[in-house]
């Protein structure tokens, strides 16, 4: 009577024992994936707007589409300093690009006043000196470079208070800059009354990720947007790379043998523990 007994109680704690390492398995899986797919929505991320393919591939056996998304090309020119950069140095930073001119009347100067305030509010004229610690960089193109030198860009930059090491004023061949606009930032499909390929005056400002995609066009002139470009500024900042394992998975996947260990244990305390047949 009491071997019995034992036995009774023996099975009612392995059964406890087996639904507690369930629990311990399957819940944090479980929270996680919920977790996960709340998150994933809960921001409306700016989107991309030009693709260069799209590749289809095998993904948990299912045929899904991977868009390959338009990166603009590199361009080398000329900035107010004199010295020659190219957009390859900012590899993993966010871009703000415009364009403007020297002695534009109209809207260039209020267009440029805004992207300084812009500058202002991310902090990146008086706390951070050096290019490879700031997370964004502002580019002006000159649309006029052939009377916009680099020292006409100085004197520009110097009294619109620009940081020439987050803010650069760019100059150079002029089918460079223009082919720039029209084919890689595409304003001309942006701006709804056209852009002059002879000469481009827009108040369009493009935003670029880290991986220089084009993820927005903003009204430099509009306060509404230009609050709308500074919050997508920082999403995308705190964007996560989607072809980059997220770090949770690699924690996972560094654990992985524990919970095939366990799960082999609780077979194994299954086995042993089963209701003997009579």
């Amino acid at each position: 009577m009491v071997f019995l007994s034992a036995k009774i109680n023996l099975r009612i704690v392995s059964k406890k024992a087996l639904l507690a390492l369930g629990i311990a398995i399957f819940i944090p899986l479980i929270s996680y994936f919920i977790v996960k797919g709340a998150s994933d929505d809960a921001i409306d991320m700016p989107k991309r707007f030009f693709y260069d393919s799209v590749e289809s591939k095998m993904q948990d056996g299912k045929k899904v589409d991977d868009t390959l998304w338009h990166s603009v090309n590199n361009i080398t020119l000329t900035n107010q300093l004199g010295a020659q950069v190219s957009l390859n140095q900012l590899d993993g930073k966010v871009i703000v690009a415009d364009f403007f001119f020297t002695h534009c009347p109209t809207i260039c100067p209020k267009l440029t006043h805004n992207m300084e305030q812009l500058q202002a509010s991310l902090k990146l004229n008086d706390n951070m000196k050096r290019l490879d610690t700031t997370f964004v960089q502002f580019l002006s193109f000159s649309v006029d470079p052939e009377r916009d030198s680099s020292v006409a860009l100085k004197k520009y930059g110097d009294r619109f208070g620009v940081n020439p090491d987050v803010w650069w004023l760019l100059t150079g061949p002029k089918k460079t800059i223009y082919d720039f606009a029209l084919n890689e930032l595409k304003l001309g499909l942006q701006d709804g009354e056209g852009v002059d390929s002879n000469f481009i005056h827009t108040q369009k400002i493009a935003l670029l990720d880290k991986q220089h995609v084009v993820r927005g066009y903003y009204n430099g002139l509009d306060s509404a947007s230009l609050s709308k470009l500074a919050q997508d500024i920082v999403f995308i900042m705190l964007e996560k790379d989607r072809h980059k394992k997220p770090e949770v998975f690699a924690e996972m996947h560094a654990i992985w043998p524990i919970f095939i260990v366990v799960i082999f244990a609780v077979i194994i305390f299954m086995l042993f523990n089963r209701k003997p047949k009579f």
